[in-house]
């Protein structure tokens, strides 16, 4: 097991941690462990990738108006009831 020290960390990081960890039912340090680890671990995202996913999921849909046609569709259905 490694121990670490962790200098300069301002008091408002400070409290959120302790807030999480009471949220999470842990310790400052378990918190701190899961959040290290988490952080390590987790991938990048291929943000060109999701905005291609994205398109092409809009692509199969029917609706093929501009954003504003469907806010203008909601409201002539209000309109109508």
């Amino acid at each position: 097991m490694i121990t670490i020290t962790i200098k300069g960390l301002s008091k408002e990081a400070h409290l959120a941690l302790k807030k999480r960890a009471a949220t999470h039912g842990r310790s400052l340090n378990t918190e701190a462990i899961a959040v290290l680890e988490s952080s390590v671990r987790s991938q990048p995202v291929d943000v060109r990738a999701v905005i291609d996913r994205a398109r092409a999921v809009r692509a199969t849909m029917k609706f093929k108006g501009k954003p504003l046609d469907i806010v203008n569709l909601i409201r002539q259905d209000r309109d109508c009831h």
